[in-house]
């Protein structure tokens, strides 16, 4: 597969990732070990160089899943995980409580390292900005891990543009995660130029709209009691169906291209800037090897402004987060 890097980080990775969190957390119950070991192997086999974890995914366990997954071919692989969060007693033991003050960063990426069974974390994510502490002492925190070897690259998520700015001029970031896709293009004013104008590489999550752009998931489905998905406003069954145009005009599109809605779409992200790094989750082999395709597809720059031209005349309806989670993002 075609190797991207990210920014001027000179971190160099697959162009399609691969988001392991559902793997063990979020869109259902835990998947079966054994078939997710495999799922990572076959990725890897591909040519799949970049995987994405966290701390809270589980929580620990798919750090735990990656770290043995991933141990036979770790100098061949990026894993790049997230700290920022810890359990709240408050909140019945959940982990809903954001921390980064610099004790815990570094209290947590140790454990991490264990889990990941790594001698560095390659790319070292704040998972969200943190309020109570101010950007420049977790940049900090970070680079002395990277002084001490025990991290490689630092990274943020879901952050505002002025805090990249001050978190850079501490320590250089080398990549911003946040969701992007055609089914929500708000980065592009808000965060893309600045990371074009810092070298900044950009990372995004859910690039197929938590799989609502696969053309998989309608107004009719129904999802485990335990996936995330419930607690979305732009995932009620309202808004589905409403938002239904958007991905009648990609399947449309794609039937013309002849590739798949899901291939479309990550082709796209793929043509909007060569620092783009788009990370879809899969627990199946299938949709793994359809998502992988998505490199391969060309657009011309009339085809990236067609479909932008259809995702911009149709209003997406709903929130992308609950409001909880809603408060966290472009801090």
């Amino acid at each position: 597969m075609e190797k991207r890097k990210l920014g001027n980080s000179g971190l160099e990775v697959s162009a399609i990732g691969l988001g392991c969190m559902g793997m063990s957390w979020s869109y259902g119950p835990p998947k079966e070990k054994q078939e997710m070991t495999f799922l990572l192997h076959a990725a890897v086999e591909r040519g799949v160089t970049f995987f994405d974890t966290a701390e809270v995914y589980g929580p620990l366990l798919n750090e735990e899943l990656i770290g043995e997954a991933l141990f036979p071919y770790r100098d061949r692989v990026v894993i790049a995980t997230k700290f920022g969060w810890e359990a709240n007693p408050e909140d019945g033991g959940k982990w809903s409580a954001l921390n980064s003050r610099p004790e815990h960063i570094k209290r947590v990426a140790e454990e991490s390292l264990k889990r990941l069974k790594v001698e560095a974390i390659d790319l070292y994510y704040q998972h969200r900005v943190d309020l109570n502490v101010s950007i420049e002492d977790v940049a900090g925190a970070v680079k002395d891990l990277i002084q001490e070897g025990k991290v490689k690259h630092f990274g943020l998520s879901e952050a505002g543009a002025k805090t990249i700015r001050r978190a850079h001029a501490v320590q250089p970031v080398a990549a911003l995660q946040s969701e992007y896709s055609l089914f929500f293009r708000e980065p592009e004013e808000t965060v893309m130029p600045t990371l074009e104008e810092l070298g900044i590489g950009f990372v995004p999550f859910s690039p197929l709209g938590k799989g609502f752009l696969t053309g998989k998931i309608d107004a009719n489905t129904t999802f485990d009691s335990t996936d995330f998905r419930n607690t979305v406003p732009r995932f009620s069954a309202e808004n589905r169906k409403n938002n239904q145009a958007l991905v009648d005009a990609i399947a449309a599109f794609a039937v013309r291209k002849g590739a798949t809605p899901a291939q479309v779409a990550l082709a796209w992200l793929l043509a909007k800037k060569p620092w783009i790094v788009p990370i879809p989750g899969t627990t199946k082999l299938s949709r793994l090897e359809e998502n992988l395709g998505g490199a391969t597809i060309e657009l011309t720059v009339d085809e990236v402004l067609s479909l932008e031209e259809a995702s911009s005349n149709i209003k997406v309806e709903g929130a992308r987060y609950s409001p909880f989670h809603q408060s966290l993002v472009g801090r």
